[in-house]
């Protein structure tokens, strides 16, 4: 039997309140706060946080890390019938990750004006020419999600101002 839109509605916020959980961790280690959980039949089976920063690797973002982690898990590239829950919306790198890697839906929260690939800059994760495309639900605790990164950089903001003067 399929889930009501309720019990979907739900499980998705219970799964971002687990990436949520991840992205504190990276702000905790001053990276950039977004977390990122893979779900496969009901059960989480990765997680991962930034470490951009920590690892200096451009490509150590929350979405390639889980990835990774999920693949090894499950012993195969293929993440078929897998969820992703990201509190950002991926950017053109991670939303090349998961077509490669199959996913079969992407959950994020807060939206990305400048580089968002799954429908806010541009949508690369249904775009019907590459040959596998991913199911898009955002807006998911948008703004639990959002007030991390705001209140990340703003005290970034406010620890370079307090070292510059």
């Amino acid at each position: 039997m399929a889930e009501t839109g309720d019990a979907l509605t739900e499980r998705d916020e219970f799964f971002m309140r687990e990436a949520i959980k991840e992205a504190k961790k990276a702000a905790e280690i001053d990276e950039v706060p977004i977390g990122a959980v893979i779900v496969a039949d009901g059960e989480i089976i990765a997680r991962a946080h930034n470490l951009r920063e920590t690892e200096q690797m451009p490509t150590a973002h929350a979405e390639i890390l889980a990835i990774e982690e999920a693949c090894r898990k499950i012993g195969s590239w293929r993440l078929e019938g897998a969820t992703l829950y990201v509190t950002l919306e991926p950017c053109p790198m991670c939303a090349g990750a998961v077509i490669m890697s199959r996913v079969e839906r992407v959950v994020y929260g807060a939206p990305d004006p400048k580089g968002g690939c799954a429908g806010t800059f541009m949508n690369l994760l249904e775009d019907e020419r590459f040959n596998h495309q991913s199911e898009v639900v955002s807006g998911v605790l948008k703004e639990e999600c959002g007030r991390l990164l705001t209140e990340f950089f703003q005290k970034l903001r406010q620890r370079r101002k307090k070292k510059n003067s």
